[in-house]
């Protein structure tokens, strides 16, 4: 069974802000911005399974992510296209290099 993704035009842009305002959800952007569909299992970001699971959760039901299963895998990808069409700019904007502190 696939887990259920928002359509974007039921998804305010606070929810998605919300969701990327965790360092560790942002992290998981980063990384399936840079390096495309990822099994779930394979983004280590130093903290447990669950709470893994639980920001991956946060991120699907905020629209920022899809998730398929293939065999006992689940692969999850940034919703890149339909995000950019819903909000232009957004994705662009928080992944950007951090200036220098």
């Amino acid at each position: 069974m696939e887990p259920q993704e928002p359509d974007l035009t039921a998804v305010p842009v606070t929810t998605v802000l919300t969701a990327l305002a965790d360092d560790v959800r942002l992290q998981i952007v980063r990384a399936l911005a840079e390096g495309g569909e990822s099994a779930c299992g394979s983004l280590d970001f130093g903290v447990s399974k669950a709470t893994r699971s639980h920001h991956l959760k946060v991120l699907r039901e905020a629209g920022l992510t899809r998730t398929r299963a293939v065999g006992t895998s689940r692969l999850v990808r940034l919703r890149r296209d339909e995000l950019d069409k819903r909000y232009p700019g957004l994705l662009d904007a928080v992944l950007a290099p951090r200036p220098p502190a």
